[in-house]
């Protein structure tokens, strides 16, 4: 029997493998990449729809508005420190949290059900949370305490801070990382977990401290996990909308790329423009992703040798 005709059978029943694959490869074309070129090539074009009959072809000229407009290099800028601020302050809490977890102690099973609650929170509610029952000036919680704190002290007129108003970058930021720490917690805690313990003992025999044990063992051991956590939390946060839009509404200076697209094409309706800066979030998005991946892949990799 020839080579080709061993082969024809085998071809067949690789595609009877892939066979019901294609269906979900089908939708995520239609769904995902063809709505992606769209936008691609309308970001080529000169398209206002307050401004019907200049449409044409704009070259670059949407790409370079990106770069040199100052609204838009200020919402890039609102977005690197958005993400930023939020990805270090989460992996720095949610490494304490994980430390906490990995030791036994009664209730541990509770305690974790509930610090994970908050990533399981619909990204809206959870902004609404912060902007109105933590927030708000006249019955948040925030002022309610301050109010109850002034009165052990015999103050005759607690304060009632406008959060929001004095410090609105904080206040976004704040809620994202109460959201993003129980996302970091798991992924250092399952890094916890999966450390060598026979050389964590022997170190301890040897006389090491718990710090010196945690300091040249387990942080160089979770630092692929903190890799990890860092990349996938930025790949959401730089396209994060929700927190922006429902607490601030972009106003007093917080407005990051993804807010600015929303304005450029619902309110400027600039559509050209807004599909040129959403074509960078795009591409901001992959190269961050690109790293994550091959941060799982190494993880995995070591998995297997181990």
């Amino acid at each position: 029997m020839t080579t080709q005709a061993l082969a024809a059978p085998r071809r067949m029943a690789d595609w009877a493998r892939r066979a019901p694959l294609l269906p979900a490869l089908l939708f995520m074309i239609v769904v995902t990449q063809l709505p992606f070129v769209a936008t691609l090539v309308i970001s080529f074009l000169q398209w206002n729809a307050l401004d019907p009959k200049g449409r044409g072809f704009a070259g670059l000229d949407n790409y370079a508005t990106v770069i040199v407009d100052p609204d838009l290099r200020s919402s890039v800028l609102s977005t690197i420190v958005l993400t930023v601020s939020v990805v270090l302050v989460s992996l720095v809490l949610g490494l304490g949290l994980a430390l906490l977890l990995d030791k036994k102690f009664r209730g541990r099973g509770a305690v974790r059900t509930m610090l994970i609650a908050p990533f399981l929170v619909v990204p809206v509610a959870a902004a609404l949370l912060w902007k109105h029952v933590l927030f708000n000036p006249e019955y948040g919680l925030f002022n309610g305490v301050l109010t109850w704190i002034w009165g052990l002290f015999g103050g005759a007129t607690p304060p009632q801070p406008d959060w929001i108003s004095s410090m609105p970058k904080i206040a976004i930021e704040a809620s994202l990382v109460w959201q993003w720490t129980p996302f970091m917690m798991l992924i250092l805690l399952a890094g916890l977990q999966s450390r060598p313990m026979d050389a964590i003992e022997a170190a301890k025999m040897d006389g090491a401290t718990g710090w010196q044990v945690f300091r040249y063992l387990t942080l160089p051991h979770l630092r692929q996990y903190l890799e990890l956590g860092g990349l996938l939390g930025s790949i959401y946060i730089v396209q994060n909308f929700d927190a922006v839009f429902t607490i601030t509404s972009g106003g007093l200076g917080t407005a990051n790329l993804p807010y600015t697209i929303y304005q450029t094409f619902f309110q400027a309706h600039d559509y050209g423009q807004a599909s040129a800066a959403g074509v960078v979030v795009v591409i901001a998005s992959i190269i961050i992703a690109t790293f994550a991946l091959r941060v799982v892949s190494s993880l995995l990799r070591n998995e297997v040798q181990s």
